[in-house]
């Protein structure tokens, strides 16, 4: 652990009560505010159409970065976002990018209105500038925010952002990320909030200073002025909205938005049982060289209308898989936005007041200064955003009605890949960089109700969006061989997990190996969780073609299709590595797809079949992962009675199996708790019994389930699982799967360390209300 920097607290900031930051600024910076006597009276149509005004001012502002950047990131993939938040900087309306940006935007504006106000001051015509991850506004140094005052009348109204990722900021690694990084000055130097602004002109020796720092400063420059035109377009809109509806009427209308949103959350809270849900999950790996892995605890607890979400217990920091305070709050955005709030405007500022965090200083997902931190939001945040949902959905998951936003874990976390050379295909040899965005096709998880979206993109960025192919082959020396669908990628269940894709690049166009940077998770354990006994889906692989073969075959007339086509020569990719890309090589990445909910025996078979039909499934995995024997498209019936029989049995004689009971439970009398449990009140004691045959599992006396339960190898989770744990970590990885001893039903599985808590076995954690919680 890197030991703290005395001087380095100040540029920490967290959420602050505004009514005490409000009377904490200067007389310098006079503020605009309206009474709650003028919110509540709001006219309903005029609040409705300044409401969705105050949208299509962060939708142009979208438009206008898009149209501006240079940048791939932006372009295509859409890694970016916008705010426009009130006078103290709770966020009024955020666009629908990267949410995990939310967590994170107003806690620079706080920074800023407590060290700035006074020197060298907040005026009209400023634009600031940080990619401090510390002090906020993003998740790690590449996300970049610019944001601006609005002022009205001489006074402070509003604030207006624009954040995107940057494809270089420097640093010893490309692309900003160094996997054998000790601290954060091993990477891009953050920048604490500056004027980049002043008076409505760009500071050139500011702008020079930051530009000067990138591989690529021509597009980071570019990027610099999209945001600032980005925020020019939001303040022209605001004020002309202003000017229309008057200054006291669209700010009631955004306190109001902020409320509304908080107090539809809060009902619907109200509406879910008290308790306390536990989820924990792992990083593979901690930099180049590290083969342990790291653990994020979580324990949700609902009490009336407030989430509390301690994290206690969350492995010390370590290596290049940290976080700042502000990635652990955009975590828990990514979950409770889509989630919890698909229905609900997404008033951010309303949204955060229905949640605190508990978390210890210096953990993985809330580390101190000088942390490495440029893994930051694509892993401990994104874990943690993982494990909200998870929580969240053992809680809707008993609701008839919010019980359909249970989703399964989305594609587990981002794969990067960052190549970088030279590009000799013009007249003159020009450097290039290119972080790999396809990974942004990843699988969504399967639902109580539905299978989840094959290659649907990321649970974070509902607008995301994979790279052209031609553009990027336009861009940089890379020829794509293949970008496809990867059968059994998907978890099973009896609704799957959305399948990933694989893509597969060689150089053309150069004459030089590329730079190549791996980071990434999800590859010795899962983080792509099933529920209700769904599967993950498949780990994550990265592999380097050293002697492919590939200028022969395209000589030849050929395009390779798969891995085998690529020569005998495949070196594995680390979680964490610096490497190279020769010509004549191939770089392959399988990204992760979808958990899947609930047991794979009990899915339809003419689902299954029409999924090998479709190139989803593997006949393989058809009968390994769900007993269905497909022949010619059709299912065998007889053939897969047979087969789920045999998987059955093999569960029971695989599986240490409790003592013996044979009480059933009247299933009649039953309250949904899972796919497979249910829960039935017998005098004053609540029993937990399975949904399927009825079999007595436990009750409120016992504190356990009684459930079979088995270890093995991963490989035994069946063909999604495409890499061996051994492979990264030295700590001991098994396949778990907990069963009932009735029927065989699974009700748990997952590819997990061998020491992975047993949350499900815990009656506590299905009937939390009971424990006292």
């Amino acid at each position: 652990m890197t030991a703290p920097i005395p001087g380095s607290e100040v540029f920490s900031s967290r959420p602050v009560d505004v009514d005490a930051l409000a009377r904490s600024l200067p007389p310098s910076l006079p503020i605009h505010t309206v009474t709650q006597e003028q919110i509540d009276n709001l006219d309903p149509l005029t609040y409705e159409v300044i409401r969705h005004r105050l949208w299509s001012v962060t939708d142009e502002m979208g438009d206008a970065l898009k149209r501006m950047s240079g940048s791939p990131i932006v372009t295509d993939a859409n890694d970016f976002d916008f705010a426009v938040s009130d006078e103290l900087g709770q966020e009024v309306q955020v666009g629908l990018y990267n949410t995990m940006l939310v967590g994170a935007v107003d806690l620079a504006i706080y920074w800023t209105l407590q060290h700035r106000s006074d020197n060298p001051g907040i005026s009209e015509g400023d634009m600031f500038l940080c990619n401090d991850p510390w002090v906020g506004g993003g998740l790690h140094q590449s996300d970049v925010i610019v944001y601006q005052p609005v002022f009205h009348d001489g006074k402070l109204f509003a604030w207006t952002s624009a954040i995107c990722h940057e494809p270089d900021l420097g640093g010893s690694g490309l692309g900003s990320f160094d996997p054998a990084a000790k601290d954060v000055f091993s990477e891009s130097l953050p920048t604490p909030p500056i004027k980049v602004v002043r008076d409505f002109q760009l500071q050139r020796d500011v702008a020079d200073v930051w530009v000067r720092r990138s591989r690529v400063p021509m597009l980071v420059g570019l990027d610099l002025r999209a945001k600032i035109g980005a925020n020019s377009v939001g303040r022209d809109r605001m004020l002309a909205v202003i000017e229309q509806y008057g200054a006291d009427t669209v700010k009631a209308v955004m306190k109001r938005m902020m409320t509304d949103a908080e107090s539809r959350l809060r009902a619907k809270l109200t509406d879910l049982p008290d308790g306390t849900w536990h989820a924990t999950g792992y990083q593979d790996q901690s930099s180049v060289g590290d083969r342990e892995i790291h653990k994020i605890t979580l324990a949700m607890t609902k009490q009336d209308n407030h989430l509390t979400f301690d994290f206690t217990g969350t492995d010390p920091q370590t290596g290049v898989i940290n976080c700042t305070y502000a990635g652990m709050r955009g975590g828990v955005m990514l979950a409770i936005l889509p989630i919890l709030a698909g229905d609900i405007p997404w008033s951010a500022g309303g949204l955060m007041r229905c949640f605190d965090l508990i978390t210890e200083e210096g953990t993985i997902n809330n580390a101190t200064f000088p942390a490495a931190v440029s893994r930051g939001p694509i892993g401990p945040a994104w874990l943690t955003g993982n494990l909200v949902a998870e929580c969240l959905a053992q809680m809707l998951d008993r609701h008839i009605e919010l019980g359909k936003n249970v989703m399964a874990s989305c594609c587990g976390t981002w794969d990067t890949a960052v190549v970088a050379g030279l590009d000799e295909r013009g007249e003159q040899p020009v450097p290039f960089l290119n972080i790999m965005m396809e990974p942004m096709s990843g699988g969504y998880g399967g639902r109580p109700v539905a299978d989840g979206m094959d290659t649907g993109g990321l649970f974070c960025i509902p607008m995301g969006r994979i790279p052209d192919t031609e553009m990027t082959e336009f861009l940089y020396p890379l020829l794509t061989l293949w970008r496809k669908e990867e059968p059994d990628s998907g978890g099973p269940g009896r609704h799957r997990g959305g399948v990933s894709a694989s893509l597969a690049v060689t150089p053309y166009g150069t004459s030089l190996p590329m730079g190549l940077i791996f980071a990434s998770a999800g590859k010795a354990v899962a983080q792509n969780s099933g529920l209700a006994g769904g599967q993950p889906g498949n780990t994550g692989l990265e592999i380097l073609a050293r002697n492919s073969g590939i200028e022969e075959l395209l000589a030849g007339g050929t395009i390779p299709g798969s891995l085998d086509d690529l020569g005998e020569n495949k070196e594995i990719g680390a979680c964490y590595a610096e490497s190279y890309l020769a010509p004549g090589e191939v770089l392959y990445m399988h990204w992760q797809g979808g958990g899947g909910y609930g047991d794979p025996l009990r899915r339809d078979p003419e689902s299954v079949a029409l999924d090998v039909r479709n190139g989803k499934v593997t006949l393989d995995g058809a009968a390994t992962n769900y007993g269905v024997v497909v022949k010619d498209g059709d299912v065998d019936v007889a053939a897969t009675e047979e087969r789920r029989t045999a998987a059955k049995d093999e569960r029971r004689t695989r599986s240490e199996v409790p003592a013996s009971q044979e009480a059933t439970l009247d299933l009649t009398q039953a309250r949904r708790l899972d796919d497979n449990l249910v829960e039935v009140n017998i005098g004053d004691a609540r029993v937990v019994g399975c949904a399927h045959c009825g079999r007595l599992l436990g009750d409120t006396n016992s504190g356990k389930l009684s459930l079979a339960r088995y270890e093995g190898p991963t490989s035994a989770a069946g063909p999604q699982v495409t890499s061996d744990p051994a492979e990264y970590v030295d700590t001991p990885v098994v396949f778990r799967q907990q069963c009932c001893p009735g029927c065989w039903t699974a009700i748990y599985s997952g590819i997990v360390p061998a020491d992975h808590p047993d949350h499900v076995a815990e009656l506590t954690q299905l009937l939390p209300a009971v424990a006292g919680t």
